[in-house]
């Protein structure tokens, strides 16, 4: 599916005046809801999107600043904003109840969602919750070089000043060794970076790195205490938030092992790795339906 063809195919919802981006596959009441991460959008999911629409109902949205949706200069882009956003879409489309799957910063709106969710502050119910990779411990993150100047004073002038050939670079590097993104995936990357003039907020996006050490607890804990049905696809060779992550993981949550370890592939498996992903996530699903009817 090309970047035009998943644009057009999606829809606009507005929230004070932004223009939020969000594609629908199916109407149903539970959708699989696809949070993307930095600093990419929506599109990521569009090598499993068709097979999953063949199954379930899907949900996908461009977080502010991210993609297709607006990117104002002067908006605080905070974590806790993001999912007020969503929380808005989802009340808007009349959902209920929704099955998560996220990849990178996504992990970390599901978590927030969870934290509301012990607070009481949820409008909808979640279901099941898939993760891919992406930092869940801030002391396991590794951020890129780029990210590491995004995050530093000269932070809006690297965003501004990036080269093409710098932000491809880095990108490529956390795939991995052999799943390499080609030149025209990452061309579409450059292009929703930079649709809407998505350089000058970049180094705004970031500050979800530094919400992560803060929020630590509050973040962590609702994984701890979470009850949904729950799988962690994981690409052991993300230089950012594989193997070693793998390992927190299992540290600060043992009780959750259901953990699928993808040997040679980084950042994003269901870019690099779509098939598996693909047949780790309905499989999942499968044993949540047969344990449904069991009940």
């Amino acid at each position: 599916m090309t970047l035009n063809e998943w644009r057009t195919g999606g829809e606009y919802f507005e929230h004070r005046d932004l223009k939020i981006f969000y594609r629908r596959s199916g109407d149903g009441a539970e959708p699989v809801l696809c949070l993307h991460g930095f600093p990419a959008a929506s599109f990521d999911y569009r090598k499993i999107w068709r097979p999953l629409s063949e199954r379930f109902d899907l949900l996908a949205f461009d977080m502010i600043g991210y993609g297709f949706s607006s990117k104002p200069p002067n908006w605080a882009y905070k974590t806790f904003d993001q999912v007020d956003v969503l929380q808005e879409l989802i009340e808007h489309l009349s959902i209920s109840r929704v099955h998560i799957l996220a990849h990178d910063y996504g992990n970390t709106i599901t978590q927030e969602l969870l934290a509301r969710e012990i607070e009481g502050r949820s409008n909808f119910e979640i279901a099941s919750i898939c993760f891919l990779n992406g930092a869940l411990f801030p002391e396991t993150h590794r951020p890129i070089f780029a990210q590491r100047l995004l995050i530093s004073p000269l932070g809006s002038i690297f965003g501004r000043l990036i080269p093409d050939v710098v932000f491809k670079k880095n990108l490529a590097k956390v795939f991995g060794p052999d799943t390499k993104p080609s030149d025209d995936e990452l061309d579409d990357y450059l292009t929703l970076f930079k649709n809407n003039d998505g350089k000058r907020i970049a180094h705004r996006l970031i500050r979800y790195m530094t919400e992560r050490e803060k929020y630590r607890e509050r973040w962590v804990l609702p994984l701890q205490q979470m009850t949904q049905p729950f799988r962690f696809i994981n690409g052991l060779a993300d230089a950012v938030s594989g193997e070693h992550l793998v390992r927190r993981f299992r540290e600060i949550i043992p009780e959750q092992t259901d953990i699928v370890e993808l040997n040679g592939i980084g950042h994003f498996p269901h870019l690099e790795s779509p098939d598996a992903v693909l047949k780790a996530y309905v499989e999942f699903r499968g044993r949540i339906d047969r344990a449904i009817k069991v009940v």
